[in-house]
């Protein structure tokens, strides 16, 4: 297997580099070997960086045979998204008005794994303006999902998610503001993490204003990989302070012990366009976490609907006043259209709605924490459906609002401010399908205890051959 490391994990990578049982440079070799073999086929790292990889590994190396200490990626080759900033490289967030916008400065997520030793081999795709669940743009092409070259690999993180799924790369960072890791995570079946907004330090130096007031409550960085240990390591590599974000919060990532046994709340049919093998999915999970000493139980938290509307009547009205203007000028035709898919889709708000709708939020927030109370764990659909058909987004009206009734558990969490993993259960008829575990503020590590749990389980044949439709 040592010629094949581009298939062991991250924690085994770290731990072989640490004992010098291999070398940091032989496992860059092999992950940029593994992306020269497979990303043609699917078009996942768009901004290969070999040199500079190679040059970061053999420092990994040295630190390693000088006996100083290390960090939890220290020598792991990892991507990094396009969204945001990584000295030397283009920031183009999928737009082709972007790509010569040159970063000065890392971002606090790539000066994080940097200071735990983690090389950056590659950078990720995403749709314009990372704004699809689709990902393809006019100035880096179309990713695939490595399982099915038909289906979406999810978006926007969706380079990130193909190329974890395929071995380019053990770890890869994403992002999230309306499902951008999570539901990529689910179409690729690989795992991934939606942290607590303030978890992860987030700020592009390149950026000419702050984002807008949704952003900075809803938007967070975050981990995705073959391995729930990995995708814990990211998140510790990735959680450290930086000043140049207010909203961090210095929380340990382990909390107090629930009492036992942790109840689960397992919600297969919140809705009722979910499909037999997504209730099916959700099911299984709940009884290998039963199995394992959980108290579970069908209960559908409250107010889901109403939580997932909010997402639409928040984001989409202020996207109307803020990126509206930038996607006319600079999106392409794919992203227009999607915009216009949701433009359609939310009711439009004037500012008094806007700020009932952030009044009305702390309502649903204390009612979840109440819920959260009785139910430390809670276990929803990713979406509704299998993963969609590639580019459904670009099809007909009706398939346009479907698609957005299917992502209605997606949306509800960001505006609810909880965090979410997301794990694999299975394949059906060629498709990953996956589940979201959701657990009270700065939980992470339930989130992630339950996750490997099923992950242990559904013993997913991770990472993958790309595949043909």
């Amino acid at each position: 297997m040592q010629n094949e490391l581009w298939r062991w994990s991250a924690v085994e990578l770290a731990a072989a580099i640490r004992t010098r049982t291999i070398s940091s440079r032989e496992a860059t070799t092999a992950a940029l070997a593994r992306i020269a073999a497979v990303n043609p086929a699917i078009n996942a790292v768009v901004d290969v960086i070999a040199d500079e990889a190679l040059a970061a590994a053999d420092a990994a190396d040295s630190r390693v045979k000088q006996g100083d200490a290390t960090g939890p990626l220290h020598g792991v080759p990892v991507t990094i998204k396009v969204n945001i900033d990584q000295r030397g490289r283009a920031t183009t967030n999928g737009v082709v008005a972007f790509r010569d916008l040159i970063a000065a400065e890392d971002s606090p997520v790539v000066a994080n794994w940097r200071k735990a030793g983690a090389v950056i081999v590659g950078r990720t795709n995403t749709p314009a303006f990372s704004h699809r669940w689709f990902t393809s743009n006019a100035l880096h092409g179309a990713t695939r999902n490595p399982w099915n070259a038909a289906l979406t690999p999810g978006g926007s993180s969706g380079g990130a998610a193909a190329a974890v799924a395929s071995g380019m790369g053990a770890v890869a960072h994403g992002n999230d503001f309306g499902g951008s890791i999570r539901y990529p995570a689910y179409a690729c079946g690989v795992a991934g993490l939606r942290p607590t907004p303030g978890r992860v330090p987030a700020f592009n130096p390149s950026a000419t204003a702050e984002r807008p007031i949704t952003a900075q409550m809803m938007s967070v960085q975050g981990p995705l990989a073959c391995r729930v240990a990995d995708v814990r390591a990211g998140l510790a590599a990735m959680a450290m302070g930086d000043p140049r974000d207010g909203a961090w919060a210095p929380v340990p990532l382990e909390g107090p012990a629930p009492a036992r046994p942790i109840r689960v709340a397992l919600a297969p049919r919140p809705f009722d366009d979910v499909v037999p093998a997504v209730s099916d999915a959700i099911r299984q999970a709940g009884r290998w976490l039963a199995d394992a000493g959980y108290a579970v139980e069908e209960v559908t938290p409250p107010h889901l609907q109403e939580a997932a509307d909010l997402w639409h009547r928040l984001v989409i009205n202020e996207e109307r006043r803020f990126l509206l203007p930038a996607m006319r000028e600079h999106g392409d035709e794919a992203c227009q259209r999607c915009m216009d898919g949701h433009l359609d889709y939310a009711p439009e708000v004037d500012a008094d709605g806007i700020l009932q709708g952030l009044a009305r939020r702390l309502s649903l927030v204390r009612a979840w924490q109440l819920f959260l109370e009785q139910h430390p764990i809670i276990i929803l659909p990713v979406s509704h459906h299998l993963p969609f058909r590639d580019n459904l987004d670009q099809g007909s009206r009706d398939d346009v609002h479907r698609m957005m009734d299917a992502q209605r558990s997606l949306l509800a969490i960001p505006v609810l401010g909880f965090p979410a993993a997301v794990v694999p259960v299975g394949v059906v008829d060629g498709a990953p399908v996956g589940v979201q575990i959701v657990a009270g503020r700065f939980r992470e590590d339930l989130c992630l205890d339950a996750a490997e749990i099923i992950e242990a389980h559904a013993g997913m044949p991770l990472p993958i051959d790309p595949r043909a439709p």
